[in-house]
């Protein structure tokens, strides 16, 4: 199975897909102007403590307060609080944390008001970004991710990722974590560590010494609300989780940030360096790996499943619904059990992809199509749980109910992607109205007179709609003919089935187009000039 990441620089942010089997599975927006991602830490300001819900409001500079609970203060809070006050007021000379003295873990019942106050300035980090009305989620069990391992300030504690299953590799990964670790530091190693030598264990706990040290020098001139540490962009932290032996190439079409994710491939995995390539195409990038067209059909409301059917997803604020319809596969099995499973198991794959790639997180209920046999229900269950083993994000499956309804709840810290697949009406701009038709070939006629007799022209090109184009080069003596009778100059007509009905381009001899204003106004004494002639 290979993989390929394909990153569109533009000037609102990049523009980042993740290909598998050139099928599109995830794709992600970063923007230029976000500065509340998740893994940012900030010096944040207790604005309320709010003894009803056990949490604070907490002002990181976001336009709403953000919001920590008790819960995730974390057990060693009160040692964080005094290392920041240290800090803060130039009181700790180094940013290590051996021989550091700590207080009492946290009760893990109690009280919000009886831990921090108004006023108090807290190291948080960002758990889940501002999703619709609501402020960031906080934490203040700080984290530092790196490729291999997650450093955690505080703690003696060295855990491993429950899906590395040998008991051996599991020993050998805690041995070789304990004699490089830095004291007081805990460390949590990670699935991709498996098999991985110390050399390259400790080039990643390296570098996450270095951010803690980045960390405690912004801290000690931050100002309030400032941003501390910095998480990787998404581009790079991507990068960071998600790259391994089956990935093929990565794609990038902005030489900065090429240059950018070389410098941190050099960091995490230098052996990967020969996937980084520069995309120097004349065609746009995203055009080229046919990404538009399927971003243009796979974010619409309506969803083709591959092999027949199809989803329609709503969305609401409490919840996200998808609906599974046979289409024309219903007449395709001559038993009606037979072609509810069929096309449930393809709608299963799709759901299971399009949960990750528009990012759907909170509770999830899909309808899918009747079956009366618990062990069809028990397939397309395990088709989900099975395609969605690959994704990142936390996620609870529940069983298929006797109404056909699969609930899923799936880990949700960022707002869901979404593309607009619906075009303006290029006739109409939007406003569901036209210009009069009856008119548009008055306006063409004055817009040729201004051009051959006014201005001069000669060798012109008119674009129209097809039903125009008849109108002009048809019959016995054509408008066409009678334009080169009147004016002496031949007027080139062409069909343009992109253009409305009452829409038309004029190219000059040269092939360029002349830009036409409206000339609604100007027609009637156009009119009242023939009439006179008439006469």
């Amino acid at each position: 199975m290979s993989n390929e990441l394909i990153i569109n620089s533009t000037q609102e942010g990049e523009r980042i897909a993740l290909l598998q089997d050139k099928r599109l599975i995830e794709y992600h927006f970063d923007r230029n102007d976000t500065n509340y991602a998740v893994g940012d830490i900030f010096l944040g300001t207790v604005k309320k403590v709010m003894p009803g819900l056990n949490a604070a409001f907490i002002d990181i500079g976001y336009q709403k307060d953000a919001f920590l609970h008790y819960g995730d203060l974390g057990e060693q809070f009160q040692t964080l609080a005094k290392w920041t006050r240290l800090v803060h007021g130039g009181k700790a000379p180094v940013a290590h944390l051996k021989g550091f003295p700590r207080d009492a873990a946290l009760e893990k019942v109690g009280k919000m008001a009886d831990i921090v106050k108004k006023g108090q300035q807290l190291l948080v980090q960002i758990v889940k970004e501002p999703i619709s009305t609501k402020g960031p989620r906080l934490s203040s069990d700080l984290s530092m991710a790196g490729r291999y391992l997650v450093l955690i300030p505080f703690s003696d504690t060295i855990s491993v990722s429950k899906k590395i299953v040998s008991r051996n590799e599991r020993d050998r990964l805690k041995r070789l974590i304990a004699s490089i670790k830095p004291d007081g530091f805990g460390v949590i190693i990670r699935t991709v560590a498996e098999g991985r030598d110390v050399a390259e264990l400790d080039r990643d706990m390296t570098n996450m010494a270095n951010m803690w040290e980045q960390l405690y020098q912004n801290l000690r001139t931050a100002k309030p609300n400032d941003k501390v540490l910095g998480e990787l962009g998404r581009t790079s932290s991507m990068l960071r989780d998600m790259l391994s032996d089956s990935f093929d190439a990565i794609h990038v079409d902005s030489q900065p940030m090429y240059e950018e994710l070389r410098q941190y491939l050099q960091q995490i995995a230098p052996d990967k360096l020969e996937l980084l390539k520069l995309y120097t195409g004349k065609t746009k990038i995203f055009e080229q790996f046919d990404l538009e067209k399927q971003l243009k059909t796979l974010f619409g409301k309506t969803v083709t499943v591959p092999g027949g059917g199809y989803l329609v997803i709503e969305h609401t604020e409490a919840l996200h619904v998808i609906d599974v319809n046979s289409g024309n596969k219903s007449n395709q099995q001559s038993d009606q059990e037979a072609t509810a499973l069929m096309v449930n198991l393809a709608a299963a794959k799709e759901v299971a992809r399009q949960l990750r790639l528009r990012d759907m997180g909170g509770i999830v209920v899909v309808d899918f199509i009747d079956m009366r046999s618990a062990d069809s229900r028990k397939k397309v269950e395990d088709t989900v749980q099975q395609i969605m083993a690959r994704d990142r994000a936390k996620f609870t499956i529940l069983p298929i109910t006797k109404f056909g309804l699969l609930q899923i709840t799936r880990q949700r810290v960022r707002p869901e992607q979404n593309i607009t697949t619906t075009e303006v009406c290029p006739t109409c701009g939007g406003t569901g109205k036209i210009t009069a038709s009856i008119l548009v070939t008055d306006e063409i006629d004055f817009s040729i007179d201004e051009l051959l007799v006014n201005q001069n022209h000669s060798g012109l090109t008119l674009y129209v709609h097809p039903f125009l184009h008849a109108y002009y080069t048809k019959g016995l003596v054509s408008k066409q003919m009678k334009w080169y009778m009147k004016y002496y100059k031949w007027v080139k007509v062409v069909k343009d089935t992109s253009l409305g009905l009452t829409d038309y381009r004029i190219h000059d001899e040269r092939g360029e187009e002349i830009e036409l204003h409206s000339r609604a106004a100007e027609i009637n004494s156009l009119q009242d000039r023939d009439d006179e002639s008439d006469d």
